[in-house]
């Protein structure tokens, strides 16, 4: 008999009520209890949604993010952290955040953790601290509550988590300390873990070693070997589980470990399926992601069963079956979406309906296809449905990406003639001053957006409300003192969706939302066609602001790498030709600004890094797609016109050259929480244009101080000439609130005339 489990579930709950509870109690106006019970309950519910699995889930649940869990399970707290409170959550949000509540003015605050991207997904984690003094102590109450919950309810417990190896791999050495010398301390803390498992009966542990699909070297693939060699247990079952890519040249290295089943990703490694088999000793279990957990279309029920029938027969009871990783990266349930046209929601399936296409291959392969024959042929008439429909080709797209050329994505001139031309232009101090684009997000906004989005307002009264928030925000920056202005994004609910939205090919969801970072959720829209722009975007909205002040005022827009990797993307072409058919559309959107005198343009790229494949190797293959698409959009203009992009939370240091090839003038980045090591690669790497490195902290509450900024901006200096630096924070300003934001952009403001003065 076919085995069915998964990998996670989405945390967030089918209306967001994590992240309304979670800011709630940042905000102090619900107590701890009361966050804990809609933690409960969520998980409650979340293990209901499973109940035709074999073996569900746990663990999985997290409050902010499943890396830092893991810290604090392993006692790996960062020592400024440490002994500030009695209450293990408020120090975890301390590292996560900065500090446990909104309105903490009398309580402890502290740096918070570096954060970046779990690899090639928008989904953010806490990045691990080691040093010399790291020492692993086992703290796994979180987790044996968990398991005691779910085991009074019945459930057939799979603890979940993430693997040492994974781990070290995934931190940052904060001294000079090699992070493997680590590894001997903290398999003895897993070793011990593991015993308590043993303890609450458990069987099997899903142990996620996502590492193995990336390029290892020599001594993290001998670190593996070792480790499982010690973590090999008999009381114990450990499931070594793989995503997001291919095995390759880890293969052999994970099929020899001493564990008791290997699970891989068979939507990125199908071709890899029959190689694990040959390779996988007898005596071990194959679990096999056969639905894809990263994207929202239909699994082709009969393709899949045609597939797997012969593997079925081959390995029989040893065969698990689950979807390619965890579900916590799509939606949770399709149910609930009543607007989506109905061709479209054929098509879709969110966490809920994946699961039960789970439950139907494996009903077909141990009951037969006769069995599920009228779940079948509907399942046909889908997928029959969206490859022919109407709906997703547009010849008119097709011919005018047939026309592009080489040279589309080129400037008139190179970088240096056109600084010149744009310092005369636009008469900027040294030290320029801006934001990257959104200003804070409040209540009377979103209650408008969503009145108009209803009906219940009209398109004059809309349109004034919204000029009103803009003339604010101009207003608020004129008296700051900034010196390159934006309009502040009220009419924006999200940076992709609200493009999308005037996009042909793009479909959206009334609740398909994803977790991004701790209560941070996105609704990714859906490319389900051919793109193309119908009408300007953002114009009207732009050019009302210019119309209100004598300073430069940027247009804000959404690149196509980023418009493509925010996405749920259409997976029956390459993701290349979508991209390009994006960059056409937001190259029209330049032009029209261009035209209308908006000539500081800024198309944010926040996503580039995180579409990059992961193995090296592959990565040239996209970046030369991706800044093909990006120079496509942004380089049509004049040379007195100046184009920015803004990367947020990447490393980027081993890809700065294809940065440096998108040409762009100027370029902000995040730089805060890193202290600035970003800017490392720039000891060796001659950036060649202006960059804005974030000297403010967006996703902490925190206000930076003056001398903070100061201090980041001199580090800058010794790297990037001061004539080519920008001062701005290192990210938009939409989840924060206006009192933050005044008194932490008035400090840098102050900062940036102090550095002038120096």
């Amino acid at each position: 008999m076919v085995t069915t489990h998964n990998l996670g579930f989405p945390r967030i709950g089918k209306h967001r009520e994590l992240k309304f509870a979670l800011e709630k109690y940042w905000s102090n106006t619900i107590s701890q209890d009361e966050l804990l019970q809609t933690a409960s309950i969520l998980r409650k519910q979340h293990w209901q949604n499973q109940n035709k699995l074999d073996w569900v889930p746990v663990g999985d649940f997290s409050f902010y993010d499943q890396v830092l869990d893991m810290s604090f399970l392993l006692g790996n707290v960062p020592k400024r952290a440490e002994n500030l409170s009695d209450n293990e959550i408020d120090n975890y949000f301390r590292v996560a955040r900065g500090r446990a509540f909104v309105n903490e003015s009398n309580r402890t605050c502290i740096q918070a953790s570096e954060m970046t991207k779990w690899f090639d997904t928008n989904y953010h984690y806490i990045v691990p601290e080691f040093s010399q003094e790291t020492n692993f102590t086992l703290q796994a109450q979180r987790l044996i509550t968990q398991i005691r919950q779910a085991q009074e309810q019945g459930v057939k417990v799979k603890p979940v988590i993430i693997g040492p190896v994974t781990y070290l791999w995934l931190g940052k050495s904060k001294d000079k300390t090699n992070k493997l010398d680590l590894l001997d301390s903290l398999v003895k803390v897993y070793v011990q873990l593991f015993d308590e498992l043993t303890k609450l009966g458990i069987e099997w542990v899903q142990v996620d070693e996502p590492i193995l699909v990336t390029e290892l070297e020599l001594d993290w693939q001998v670190a593996f070997k070792k480790t499982y060699d010690t973590l090999a247990n008999k009381s114990i079952k450990l499931l070594l589980a793989s995503y997001f890519g291919t095995l390759q040249d880890n293969l052999s290295l994970a099929c020899g470990l001493p564990i008791d089943g290997l699970h891989i990703d068979a939507i990125n490694a199908k071709y890899e399926v029959q190689l694990v088999i040959d390779s996988l000793p007898d005596d071990k279990v194959l679990s096999l992601g056969v639905v894809n957990g990263r994207n929202i279309w239909k699994t082709d029920l009969s393709a899949t069963l045609l597939w797997l029938e012969s593997i079925h027969q081959q390995l029989q009871d040893r065969l698990w079956l689950a979807p390619s990783c965890s579900l916590l990266h799509v939606p949770v349930d399709l149910d609930s979406e009543q607007e989506l046209d109905s061709d479209i929601k054929l098509w879709l399936g969110f966490a809920v309906q994946k699961l039960e296409e789970l439950s139907l291959l494996a009903q077909a392969l141990n009951q037969g296809q006769a069995s599920i024959t009228k779940e079948i042929a509907s399942n046909i008439n889908a997928i029959n449905g969206r490859k022919y429909s109407p709906l997703v080709h547009n010849d008119k797209v097709k011919e005018r990406i047939a026309k592009v050329k080489d040279g589309l994505g080129n400037r008139q001139s190179n970088y240096k003639d056109r600084a010149k031309l744009q310092s005369e232009k636009f008469n900027l101090p040294l030290y320029p001053t801006t934001t990257i684009g959104s200003f804070p997000q409040t209540l009377e906004i979103r209650q408008a957006r969503r009145d108009y989005k209803l009906g219940k307002l009209s398109v004059e009264k809309y349109t004034q409300l919204m000029r009103s928030e803009i003339r604010n925000c101009v207003q608020v920056q004129e008296d700051l003192g900034l010196d390159v202005l934006v309009h502040g994004e009220p009419e924006r609910n999200d940076m992709v969706e609200y493009f999308g939205q005037q996009l042909s090919g793009y479909a959206f969801s009334q609740f398909g939302w994803v977790q991004s970072y701790g209560s941070r959720c996105v609704k990714p829209p859906i490319i389900f066609g051919d793109i193309s722009r119908p009408k300007s975007m953002t114009l009207d909205w732009i050019t009302y602001a210019q119309s209100l002040t004598n300073k430069p005022m940027k247009g804000m827009l959404t690149g196509p790498v980023t418009m493509l990797n925010w996405s749920f993307v259409r997976d029956d072409q390459p993701r290349a030709a979508t991209c390009l058919q994006l960059s056409l559309a937001i190259r029209d959107e330049v032009l029209d600004l261009e035209k209308s005198n908006i000539n500081i343009i800024q198309i944010d790229e926040a996503a580039l890094r995180e579409g990059l494949p992961l193995r090296k190797s592959q990565w040239q293959t996209y970046l030369d797609w991706a800044i093909k698409a990006y120079r496509i959009s942004a380089n049509g203009v004049s040379n007195e016109t100046q184009i920015h992009t803004h990367m947020c939370y990447s490393e980027f240091n081993d890809i700065i050259g294809s940065i440096a090839q998108m040409d762009a003038d100027v370029i902000t980045i995040e730089t805060s929480r890193s202290d600035m090591e970003l800017l490392d690669i720039f000891d060796e790497f001659d950036y060649p244009n202006e960059i804005g490195p974030g000297v403010y902290d967006i996703h902490s509450p925190n206000i930076p101080s003056v001398d903070s900024m100061v201090e980041l901006m001199q580090k800058a200096e010794k790297r990037i000439p001061a004539r080519r630096l920008w001062v701005n924070p290192d990210c938009g300003l939409k989840t924060r609130h206006w009192d933050e934001v005044n008194l932490a952009l008035t400090n840098m403001v102050l900062a940036s005339q102090q550095l002038r003065k120096n």
